[in-house]
């Protein structure tokens, strides 16, 4: 192997990722975990189909032209990308309900 060679072509890019978009969704998670506990929403019954629901609300708000969630004042797509992140954990580790 030649000096500074580095076998990374067949791994995740994550330089590719948008840190500021997602450091959005921290937020969220965050105000989610003061207004009820840390990763409470892995334990949420029904996850499947609440944090769909929740998901399709705040869509609905954004294309309706409000931009921020009236109770914390975060950006609905923020919590719209949270709720897709919230069913991909669930898709991954939750019950196949």
């Amino acid at each position: 192997m030649k000096p500074g060679t580095k076998l990374d072509a067949d791994k995740p890019r994550w330089e590719l990722l948008p840190l500021s978009i997602i450091e959005g969704a921290v937020k969220v998670f965050g105000a989610g975990a003061v207004k009820y506990t840390d990763h409470g929403w892995k334990t949420v019954p029904r996850a499947r189909e609440r944090y769909f629901a929740a998901l399709m609300r705040h869509l609905a708000r954004w294309q309706a032209g409000e931009r921020f969630d009236p109770e914390d004042g975060l950006p609905h797509l923020d919590h719209a990308l949270c709720d897709l992140i919230i069913m991909a954990w669930h898709e991954q580790h939750g019950p196949k309900t």
